[in-house]
């Protein structure tokens, strides 16, 4: 992997805050949410998995669409336009009195789905063999706005609510927009042609290799916004630890998390190794999710699960976009990443949907052992992948020294 030049660290770093001022705002809710939408009148358990996951459903309309514009007209563009759908969102969720009126700005937030174009325009400000250590950065950032928005969105909601943590996520969403134009460069455009539109489209999504890889970041993101269902409530009410004290878990966890993605990121070095990674995490985070529901009221042994989880959630969010922009052809890079970030929402929106489900019918430890048991699923799937990558590729090798033989 060869250094970063000058403009590469100069578009990881500016995209960095970029995308991590835009989670930042959306990480701040999830801490406190479920805590406090229970305390609302029209509040059920469906409704509060609901308004954690809808956002995730306002993505899935959207981000093939908005990837597809930002290959026509620009990155820059379709980005602006997803930022002011999502800042509308955030003010409409402020402004709201009941849970449902939260519910519909999550979904109008959510439909400012720009993941996709802001990764395939990381990807194309970066050589291809740097592109796992621009994502690394990336990742690394929206780990720490992870880390920040949990150490403060508690204190945050004690003095401005949860109306105010909406409004400031249109802030930063707005802050966001303000770094895309002035600060991040812009790169030469490799507009798809008008024929490669739908069919080329659906073609490369058929691809073995995206459909594990779209399928992995569905489990991983659905696996996470259930977990965010059940967490804030095991913390107050079986280990009766307070909202403000909720930081003293989080802290040394995701340390401990962003030291573990810098040491496995780096040997992630092609596609059959990065799956074998894959799978060990996959393995992490049913074990992470399970010392979850059996930690009891062990404060301790709930960190180590939590760190075990974590580290796994964060090498993954930063190695799986690195191989969709490896694997996917360069002028339909946006439909691809727009695609991916489509299977993440969608795992989001189901994930607090089967939360909250959950979360009625077997309380909050149950929630651990629903989200647990899919890892059964999503196991195989990365194995039997990536036993099909690997041939794919052995044909390739073979055929490429067949031809230079020739």
């Amino acid at each position: 992997m060869s250094k970063l030049s000058p403009l590469e660290r100069r578009s990881a770093l500016t995209l960095a805050c970029v995308i991590s001022l835009r989670l930042f705002g959306l990480f701040l809710i999830m801490p406190v949410f479920s805590l406090y939408a229970k305390q609302m009148p029209d509040a059920t358990p469906w409704l509060i998995g609901l308004a954690l996951g809808v956002y995730g459903l306002g993505q899935v309309l959207l981000q093939i669409p908005l990837g597809l514009l930002s290959d026509r007209i620009g990155r820059k563009p379709a980005i602006t336009i997803g930022l002011l759908v999502f800042t509308a969102g955030g003010l409409l969720a402020a402004s709201s009195h009941s849970l449902v009126g939260i519910v519909i700005g999550r979904a109008l937030q959510g439909m400012g789905a720009v993941a996709g174009a802001g990764t395939a325009l990381a990807a194309d400000l970066t050589r291809q063999e740097n592109r796992s250590k621009v994502m690394g950065i990336i990742g690394v950032s929206i780990g720490v706005a992870f880390l920040l928005a949990l150490i403060l969105g508690p204190p945050l909601e004690a003095v401005a609510g949860l109306a105010g943590l909406f409004a400031a996520t249109s802030m930063l969403a707005l802050a966001a927009l303000v770094l895309l134009w002035l600060i991040v460069p812009t790169p030469e455009r490799q507009q798809a042609p008008a024929a490669a539109a739908f069919g080329s489209v659906l073609s490369m999504l058929r691809d073995g290799r995206m459909l594990v890889l779209n399928g992995s970041v569905f489990f991983l993101h659905m696996l996470l916004t259930a977990s965010f269902v059940g967490l804030p409530l095991l913390l107050a009410d079986r280990l009766h630890l307070p909202v403000s004290r909720h930081w003293e878990l989080y802290l040394p966890v995701m340390v401990i998390a962003a030291l573990v993605m810098g040491a496995c990121l780096h040997r992630m070095r092609d596609v059959a190794q990065s799956l074998r990674i894959v799978a060990v995490c996959v393995v992490a985070i049913g074990l992470g999710l399970l010392g979850f529901a059996w930690s009891g009221d062990h404060l301790f042994a709930l960190g180590v699960a939590a760190a075990v989880f974590f580290s796994a959630f964060n090498l993954l969010e930063a190695a799986l976009p690195s191989l969709v922009s490896q694997l996917a052809p360069a002028h339909l890079r946006g439909a691809a990443m727009g695609a991916y970030s489509t299977s993440q929402f969608l795992g989001a929106f189901v994930g607090g949907a089967v939360g909250g489900v959950a979360l009625g019918q077997v309380g909050a430890g149950g929630v651990f052992i629903c989200a647990a048991t899919m890892t059964l699923i999503w196991l195989p799937l990365v194995l039997i992948g990536g036993r099909r990558m690997a041939k794919v590729d052995a044909r390739v090798a073979g055929a490429l020294q067949a031809s230079a033989g020739a």
